[in-house]
């Protein structure tokens, strides 16, 4: 079987003012259905902009980029809109709740472009809510829930969908450290659930909780394998890792 992610010698250049900017240069990897992978490494080592290109919200300059098998460069950009519908669940740092919506309509908004018919909307946002403990509190608005509550909503808005890939953009970067702990426990269950999550991040403590650590270096894979491998870890600028805590 087809590995659900491909990246073939994938480059992604940006053109600021006189100078390229090689965000992603020569990205090679795979990522099978069902795996839990982080993308780690730090600010402008090109993790946003493969995040960017795995949620089809950016096509590459040169290369490939496979999703089930699917050339996503050639898409249209009304393709990319519907792929990004039916294959992507999003989580990401701030969010991303309309204030003015309720819980229960939030979850509902990816489903209403999608195109499902509105019984079968609510009836798949409360099931999601029900999953991430939320059912009761489907007719507040997002102010009225704490910041570690707004973020399960999104994981539930992201599920609503029954997507191929989960995608979590740093889930945890506005979060306390007990809460953080909840969110990633979520997204370890949808693992052993079966569903494929690529998690986002710069923060080795949270890499760690995937399985496998892509690590990129000024657009360039350094490291792909376990997490408790030699170069897992995104490091200091002395050259030595930061440790878990």
């Amino acid at each position: 079987m087809e590995p659900l992610i491909v990246f073939d010698h994938l480059c992604k250049f940006y053109q600021m003012g006189e100078e390229t900017v090689r965000a992603a240069d020569e990205i090679s990897f795979t990522i099978e259905k069902g795996e839990f992978v982080a993308i780690v490494g730090k600010s402008g080592s090109g993790k946003s902009t493969c995040m960017n290109i795995i949620g089809c919200l950016d096509v590459p300059t040169s290369g490939k980029y496979y999703l089930q098998g699917e050339d996503v460069g050639q898409l249209s950009k009304n393709a990319l809109a519907e792929t990004r519908n039916k294959m992507l669940g999003f989580i990401f740092q701030q969010y991303n709740l309309l204030p003015k919506l309720s819980v229960l309509e939030n979850v509902e908004v990816p489903l209403m472009y999608a195109g499902v018919p509105k019984p079968e909307r609510r009836q798949r946002a409360e099931a999601a809510l029900e999953k991430v403990g939320l059912k009761e509190k489907m007719k507040n608005r997002p102010n009225q829930l704490s910041g570690g509550q707004q973020q399960r909503v999104s994981i539930a808005r992201a599920l609503a969908g029954n997507p191929q890939v989960i995608l979590a953009d740093e889930p945890t970067g506005a979060l306390d450290s007990r809460t953080s702990r909840e969110v990633l426990g979520m997204l370890q269950q949808l693992h052993q659930e079966g569903r494929t999550v690529v998690l986002i991040t710069h923060d080795n403590s949270i890499a760690i909780t995937a399985p496998r650590i892509i690590r990129l270096e000024d657009g360039k894979v350094i490291y792909d394998g376990p997490a408790k491998g030699k170069g897992a870890l995104v490091t200091h600028d002395e050259g030595e890792e930061v440790a878990a805590q």
